[in-house]
């Protein structure tokens, strides 16, 4: 995580001017360091998605500018470490002007941060941002007489539109042009001590003379035509997180992105399968031209690239769905909803409501939801979202549950009543998992992690229209192809490992073979056998290829194998000895088991040691063998 001491601004010569861009969250400040920069700073209609500074420049009049744009904060008086880093970098980062971006939906709360950071910089530029969507709302500022009594230049823009970013740039050059450091008065100073109290940087009178003042400086700016748009979405709210619809809106939503996603991915996952075997074949054929040792045909060929194109065929046509669906509801403007429809639950767990937005982070990529617990300010309340992410299911687990519930449970008919029961059955699990969450958070709380719920501000965005081009290209780049390239990273040395294992025989059986009856006792203990929690164990770095590995050991073909027709998958596991029990027992352990080796990596870097990640695989694997030992014996008895 970034700090004034590990983060450096990096200049090409001593002409480049710094600018740090502040503000509250979710006031476009990512979306202003975008337009201006050309970068693609991650943005999203929620609080909390800047967890670090980031760096860009742009060329304005042949001057090369630095922005910085810093995590969002409502105050100097820091209570997490990302507004500590927005806060010292304001104070310390060697700036030449700060441009703080409001929202000019919401002024007043907005200038209580703008008098906090006037107090402690001359060279302050206010970017009143969002000037379309208070046009809408009916809200009319007076930016002259703004800039007349906060005595510092105000320049209004809706930064989504690229409105207002030149005059931004050119009223910024004219401050920066002044050669005039930036002064920083005595309370500035003592803020990097960091052996000061919080309280101390800002005292409780300061804060209401602050509060005071930016209430007053509103009112006399600010005046407000209509309040349709207000009723408007206090309607839609009153739907959206109602006590009676909001929890089963929830689950319609959660159900219709998982039924899309299930629709939509089956053709061009098989296409893509066909094409990345297709090259296979090729490249095995090159090699045989070439006379190569069959060793290296089979470990390269058979075992890096076989599981590689597993990996791929299996996980990118879902998340090129599952990822837009997820950040149109972003968009929208729906995901601090779902915050706040689960805040009351997971204040019973003594944790946070933001919890809930980094469980849904958590559907798409486990490594990715535990890096946005950032967004929690409590250390204790991020750890327990940091070693509870996994219980939901990424999307490396839908295709093994996804698959079970089709073959044991649905059929294989194909229309539209199968793919909603299998998207219903789908969202139970899920659920499920989420049940898992509650409970296991309430354990950490309660134990390991004891404290209370602490309280935070939950900021309700206004309904957005979703930009739909933006958000595909956004979640391509941003989420499919990082996430996959990821898995790729780790898949490739997992298929040699696998090649090594299945074709290397000791006292005329595999290694493999030998490991699977090894484990068979305690598998069949737990309703499975040796050969799937040897699976498990294998596809510890991509999830994706326990099913596969599944099949290379009963078919003892030596490489990883599946079947096109599920038909024939059900025929193949019957014949090895599943039933409706193996099933449930291999969906369960599915949900509930370690996490994937990339997500223990991160849980290691984000949570500041190996004992959290050895705990966030600890808590999951036994909650799996414990619920797939009570099914097993469950079924013994009828």
């Amino acid at each position: 995580m970034d700090s004034v001491s590990e983060f450096k601004v990096e200049k090409n010569s001593n002409s480049d001017f710094v600018i740090a861009l502040a503000g509250n969250p979710n006031v476009g400040k990512s979306t202003v360091f975008n337009n201006l920069t050309g970068l693609r700073q991650h943005t999203g209609n929620w609080p909390g998605k800047t967890v670090t500074c980031a760096q860009g420049s742009c060329i304005f009049h042949d001057r090369r500018y630095i922005f910085v744009d810093l995590p969002g904060t409502y105050s100097l008086l820091a209570h997490s470490a990302e507004e500590e880093v927005a806060r010292d970098f304001i104070c310390h980062g060697d700036a030449d002007a700060v441009i703080t971006v409001c929202d000019a939906t919401s002024l007043e709360r907005n200038l209580n941060l703008v008098l906090q950071i006037q107090d402690l910089t001359d060279n302050l530029i206010l970017c009143v941002n969002l000037c379309d969507e208070a046009e809408k709302r009916g809200i009319d500022i007076n930016f002259d007489k703004l800039s007349e009594l906060l005595g510092i230049p105000v320049v209004p823009t809706a930064a989504s539109r690229k409105k207002g970013l030149k005059h931004l740039m050119e009223v910024t050059e004219t401050l920066c042009l002044k050669n005039e450091p930036v002064h920083l008065s005595d309370a500035a100073l003592g803020v990097m001590n960091m052996s000061i109290e919080p309280e101390e940087i800002l005292s409780e009178d300061q804060a209401i003379r602050y509060i005071q003042k930016a209430e007053d400086i509103a009112g006399q700016v600010v005046t407000v035509h209509s309040s349709n748009y207000h009723k408007r979405e206090e309607k839609i709210d009153r739907i959206f997180t109602g006590k009676f619809t909001a929890v089963p809106i929830m689950i319609l939503l959660l159900m219709g992105i998982f039924w899309l996603t299930i629709t939509g991915a089956n053709y061009p996952s098989k296409l893509l399968s066909d094409g990345l075997f297709y090259i296979q074949d090729q490249l095995l054929a090159l090699a045989q031209s070439l006379n190569a040792p069959d060793w290296l045909t089979g470990s390269l060929i058979l075992g890096v690239y076989r599981v590689l194109a597993w990996v791929v065929s299996v996980m990118l046509p879902p998340m090129a769905i599952f990822f837009p669906l997820f950040t149109l509801l972003e968009d929208f403007g729906y995901l601090p909803r779902v915050a706040f429809n689960l805040d009351r639950h997971f204040k019973k767990c003594c944790a946070c409501g933001k919890q809930a937005l980094t469980m849904c982070m958590g559907f798409g990529c486990n490594a990715a939801g535990v890096i946005g617990c950032r967004i929690i300010d409590s250390k204790r309340e991020r750890l327990i979202a940091i070693l509870t992410n996994s219980l939901v299911p990424c999307n490396g687990r839908f295709p093994t549950i996804l698959s079970l519930i089709t073959m044991f449970f649905v059929g294989f008919g194909i229309g539209l009543k199968n793919s909603l029961l299998s998207a219903a059955m789908l969202t139970f699990v899920i659920l499920f998992g989420i049940l898992m969450t509650f409970a296991v958070s309430w354990m950490l709380s309660k134990t390991l992690l004891r404290g209370e719920p602490s309280s935070f501000t939950l900021e309700l965005p206004p309904y957005r229209k979703p930009q739909i081009g933006k958000v595909v290209v956004r979640s391509i780049f941003d989420r499919t192809l990082f996430v996959l390239a990821r898995a790729v990273a780790v898949a490739a040395p997992a298929g040699l490992i696998i090649w090594i294992l299945a074709n290397n025989t000791i006292g005329g059986q595999s290694i493999l073979a030998h490991c699977t009856q090894f484990l068979d006792p305690f598998g069949r203990l737990i309703g499975m056998d040796g050969v799937i929690i040897m699976a498990f164990i294998l596809g510890f770095p991509a999830n994706e290829i326990v099913v596969p590995i599944i099949l290379m050991c009963y078919l003892s073909t030596g490489t990883l194998l599946e079947l096109d027709d599920l038909s024939q998958l059900h025929a193949l596991l019957v014949q090895n000895g599943w039933t409706w029990v193996t099933a449930v027992c291999v969906m369960l352990f599915s949900l509930l088991h370690w996490p994937c080796s990339t997500t223990c990596l991160t849980i290691k870097k984000e949570a500041g040691g190996w004992k959290w990640a050895a705990l966030a695989v600890a808590i999951p694997t036994a909650l799996g063998i414990l619920a797939c030992f009570l099914v097993a014996q469950i079924s013994r008895l009828f």
